[in-house]
């Protein structure tokens, strides 16, 4: 038995969905009767499991539990040819933030929760608990691994698990078509205070400023997502002034969004984050 196929198996007996890696850290590709989609695919591509097929199709969906599918001969012939495990992280309920490169991490250990983190060729997986949609580029160098997404299995990593923040959420969520214009106070929010020094606030503040000034395209919606991420780690406590939301605007005007673009992007923001009737 391969040291691959161990791992897959040990890993499917803990619930964990797994698939080999072929050269490249890549899937196997469909078999010729799943080739282009020519089998309709998985219904609507947001399940995990084998096909109806003779080969390993799909990609992430391919990702299952079974052991019996995994020792089949069709896997045992991709076992045999794999430089990799990977495992669906939205099917064992996680999400993995992955970060690429030295910047991206900075940014993680000063805007997100600590967690679990597993080391990877160039960065770090922070591993959380609770599933969203896996999305890629939500800001330079950081990608999210979770439903219809796989991660690489690069082994257990060190920490506690924490639960899946709201700031990791946001960062895929899009400002909606349509905003409210209405008059956007500086802060809302009477919850305790997380902070414990104005330097994590103040530091926060300027990473989020950095964000919109680094912005080569998609501004607006750069200027939202950051507003959001700003919402989520600090909106409930009530510490945000209009020192700090002057900044992140003076920030996005200085990128060519006007005075108009910046409340609506603040208040469907705070709409977003259930945090505009506090």
């Amino acid at each position: 038995m391969s040291a691959h196929l161990r791992t897959a198996l040990e890993l499917a007996a803990r619930a964990v969905p797994v698939l080999p890696l072929r050269a490249g850290k890549v899937p196997f590709g469909n078999c010729p009767g799943c080739r282009d989609n020519a089998c309709g695919g998985r219904p609507n591509m947001r399940a995990a499991g084998p096909c109806r097929c003779p080969g390993i199709c799909h990609g992430w969906a391919a990702a299952t539990t079974d052991p019996d599918v995994i020792n089949s001969p069709t896997w045992a012939r991709a076992w045999r040819e794999a430089t990799g495990v990977a495992y669906y992280p939205g099917g064992a309920g996680l999400t993995v933030v992955d970060l690429d490169n030295p910047a991206a991490i900075a940014w993680a250990r000063a805007s997100l929760l600590a967690t679990r983190t597993v080391p990877t060729t160039r960065g770090e997986h922070w591993l959380y608990r609770g599933a969203m949609q896996g999305a890629n580029g939500v800001r330079p160098g950081v990608d999210i691994k979770s439903t219809m997404a796989y991660a690489r299995w690069l082994g257990p990593g060190t920490g506690a698990m924490t639960a899946l923040p709201d700031v990791v959420r946001a960062l895929t969520v899009k400002e909606p078509a349509r905003s409210v214009a209405v008059a956007v106070p500086a802060m809302v929010g009477r919850g305790e205070c997380p902070h414990r020094t104005p330097t994590y606030l103040d530091r926060g503040i300027a990473m989020a400023e950095q964000r919109i000034t680094e912005a080569r395209e998609a501004v607006h919606a750069t200027v939202y997502r950051t507003f959001l991420a700003v919402l989520s780690t600090h909106g409930r406590c009530g510490c945000l002034t209009d020192a700090h939301t002057a900044r992140l605007f003076t920030a996005a005007q200085a990128k060519g969004e006007s005075p108009r673009h910046c409340a609506d992007a603040w208040t469907n923001a705070l709409t977003t984050l259930g945090l505009s009737h506090v």
